[in-house]
């Protein structure tokens, strides 16, 4: 078989090239880019060079002018910056916002160098984005996919759902070329299908649905056309529709579809089966004098607080568990995890009972890194890393997924 060359924007330790040279020697990475402004030290740079090597198509660079000594290339792959697109960020501004106006940035690429297919990773939030014109942001998204001559599929997918011990929720989006074999099967469904050919792309024949099997859809269902939310330039966001974008959809030709899926669930693996069980340093368990202080993070809270400017306002959230349950999947990691927030796991140590937070190894664990992969850099970013990262195994079966359309398509 014929290599597929890769292009990994955002690259942080390298998610992505793992799973896809776990799926088949056929993927050669030909340029990366890792580059976090922010961080005068860029320690997830030099973890994905200590582990692919030092080579001068590693490039550590902002992407706005390191773009354009991209090589050719068939598959262009990459979890594009999310702050301005999660939910757990307060006022994020979405494609409008300092790091999500990067996704232009990827549109250039696009249209330069035209690969075959494109996998991109974003957080579940991404196709509601922004919180006040819901569906804004992704409706862009795939207009431009659709101007640069491409059809999109895309699926939120919980990693738990297929196996792995993390509730990791994140939109996985799969752009095929208008002159591949997929993409003439996709519009021939459809053009003589319609609304049944996208469903039976959806639920049986198209990217996903082979490896992140469904059971079936809910109700809830949108379909459109891209011409209605034209953009001119970012002045013009505003002008933009909303629109309801659900778990899995299509667009293929201009007309998108989208329905609320339900995934064929795999059975799960527990948090205890990352837990380490050999003795751990102290910092990582909790004191005698600590643990009131995470019962008040993790409890239910009702009460009156501060503002900097001296008023005041309710604050309230419900209850989470304390300790987290280690015989479900652990929840979503966050940047977060190993600080003392209320985001960050605690779980009794399998072999002492004692509390604990989770280790940057089982943290790698529950992405499916192997151990010590982040090992070199400061302990915290270790944490954040991981809180950025992809789950490997999800890549990794896509990887086999591409390899075997790329395969068809050499037959044909």
């Amino acid at each position: 078989m014929e290599q597929i060359r890769v292009v990994e924007l955002f690259a942080g330790v390298g998610g992505f090239r793992l799973g896809l040279e776990q799926a088949s020697s056929c993927f050669q990475t030909v340029w990366a880019n890792q580059w976090e402004p922010s961080m005068r030290s860029q320690f997830a740079f030099e973890c994905y060079e200590r582990h692919f090597g030092h080579r001068p198509e590693h490039v550590c660079q902002d992407i706005v002018t390191a773009k354009g000594n991209i090589p050719p290339h068939d598959l262009l792959v990459g979890g594009f910056p999310c702050q301005d697109y999660s939910i757990a960020k307060k006022g994020a501004r979405g494609i409008e916002g300092k790091k999500g106006v990067l996704w232009w940035e990827i549109n250039a690429i696009l249209r330069t160098h035209r690969p075959r297919y494109v996998l991109l990773e974003n957080v579940d939030r991404l196709i509601k984005s922004p919180a006040w014109q819901k569906g804004r942001d992704f409706s862009i998204i795939l207009r431009c996919f659709y101007e640069a001559g491409y059809a999109v599929e895309w699926r939120v997918i919980n990693a738990a759902d297929y196996g792995e011990a993390q509730r990791r929720r994140r939109t996985f989006l799969f752009a095929f070329r208008n002159d591949t074999a997929l993409f003439r099967k996709a519009a021939d469904l459809i053009c003589v299908e319609g609304l049944k050919g996208a469903h039976q792309l959806l639920l049986q024949d198209g990217f996903f649905a082979p490896i992140f099997p469904l059971y079936g859809f809910e109700r809830k269902y949108s379909e459109g056309w891209l011409d209605e939310f034209r953009y001119l330039d970012l002045k013009d966001l505003s002008a933009a529709q909303s629109c309801h974008f659900y778990a899995s959809g299509l667009m293929v030709n201009g007309r998108f579809y989208s329905v609320e899926s339900i995934p064929l669930q795999f059975p799960y693996k527990p948090l205890c089966s990352v837990l380490e069980t050999a003795p751990l340093a102290e910092r990582y368990f909790l004191s005698a004098a600590d643990i009131d202080h995470w019962r008040y993070l993790k409890g239910a809270k009702q009460e009156t607080r501060h503002r900097r400017n001296g008023s005041t306002y309710f604050f309230s959230e419900g209850s989470m568990a304390f300790p987290d349950r280690s015989d479900f999947p652990a929840r979503t990691m966050l940047t977060s995890e190993g600080s003392v927030s209320r985001s960050t796991h605690v779980v009794a140590d399998p072999r002492t009972q004692r509390l604990r937070t989770l280790t940057p190894i089982e943290c790698e664990r529950l992405n499916g890194f192997p151990d010590d992969w982040t090992a070199g850099m400061p302990e915290r970013l270790r944490y954040f890393t991981m809180g950025n990262a992809l789950v490997v195994p999800l890549v990794k079966a896509m990887g086999k997924r591409i390899s075997a359309l790329a395969e068809d398509e050499q037959r044909s």
